[in-house]
């Protein structure tokens, strides 16, 4: 071979070389234990111990975005939102005994839309939302269940956008501690695409961001160049983690995949999830520990089908669940 067909054939392997580390690539060890665990109990839903797709609540209303949390009492309590004919989202909480009927008590009203909920460790809760017109998050603090089932909020903060003019919201709350709230959600990044943030919230009256792009890496890994939005904390394994959405490319909604972030290494797997009627976008992620029906311990997961990406009969949220 000649020193220039070296050199050509150098050039060319060096390109290609390149070209392969900006792939996904299927990882030979999971991000983490944590990861591992909740891929072999949330990857196939034909394996649950109970499920419901194409969720709805009493009155007929989708069930959007659902996060479940179990009350001291036992039952169950979930946050969604709908898009109703006023052209506006709603967000609304409801009550279920079973995880498949469900009874909607309140109403937060129009323009409010991606409910996250978590006890305060007083007895109470805290609820945060996506409220629009200008995109922000809200965060509402209530005194026990029956004022949140009666929408009487004891404590009320909307938040100032600080690292987008454009957008900020989808909330989910991490940590609650006295007075003070932590919480991820994402922003409008230049106007264009959703990308991670932080906050705290001290009193319902001090409000601090910023950016989390360790998780929009893990993600944008995988090849995604559209949003990258909902995510849920979860504790598995002894170790935390992290369920977040990514899209392929922006305004594909047949392009959704879920991912299991491991924030101790900053990688991330993606879940291979496989429904009955093989369904293969997945949007919004949720997922809690709670005591089942039957009274097993056991792991709820929420997804959003988008019908883009649907199976005849599998569009709408999705709700399932695992014994552990």
């Amino acid at each position: 071979m000649t020193a220039a067909r070296l050199r050509a054939f150098a050039a060319g392997a060096l390109a290609a070389l390149l070209l392969l580390t900006q792939l996904p690539v299927a990882r030979a060890f999971p991000a983490s234990a944590a990861t591992a665990r909740f891929a072999a109990l949330a990857a196939d839903v034909t394996q649950a111990d109970g499920h419901r797709y194409g969720t709805t609540d009493g009155g007929g209303r989708t069930m959007d975005a659902a996060q479940v949390v179990q009350g001291a009492d036992g039952a169950y309590l979930a946050v969604y939102h709908t898009m109703l004919p006023d052209g506006r989202f709603h967000a609304a909480v409801a009550t279920s005994a079973d995880l498949v009927h469900w009874r909607r008590r309140h109403d937060f009203g129009a323009g409010s839309s991606q409910p996250t909920l978590a006890a305060d460790g007083r007895g109470g809760y805290v609820l945060a939302y996506e409220k629009d017109p200008d995109n922000h998050i809200a965060v509402r603090g209530y005194a026990g269940p029956r004022a949140l089932l009666a929408g009487r909020a004891a404590h009320s903060f909307d938040a100032p956008r600080t690292l987008s003019s454009c957008a900020e919201g989808t909330p989910a709350i991490t940590a609650v501690h006295g007075d003070t709230v932590e919480l991820t959600g994402h922003y409008r990044a230049d106007c264009d695409t959703d990308r991670q943030l932080t906050a705290t919230l001290r009193d319902f009256t001090h409000w601090q961001a910023a950016p989390a792009p360790r998780p929009d890496r893990a993600v944008a890994a995988y090849g995604n160049t559209g949003n990258i939005g909902d995510r849920a904390p979860l504790e598995l394994a002894g170790r935390p983690m992290t369920l977040i959405e990514g899209q392929r490319r922006r305004d594909d909604f047949a392009g959704w995949s879920t991912y299991a972030y491991d924030p101790a290494s900053g990688r991330a797997d993606r879940i291979g999830l496989r429904t009955g009627g093989g369904s293969t976008s997945f949007a919004n992620p949720s997922a809690t520990l709670l005591t089942d029906p039957d009274g097993h311990p056991a792991l709820l997961v929420g997804l959003f089908i988008p019908k883009e990406g649907a199976a005849p009969g599998e569009s709408g949220q999705l709700l399932y669940w695992r014994e552990l």
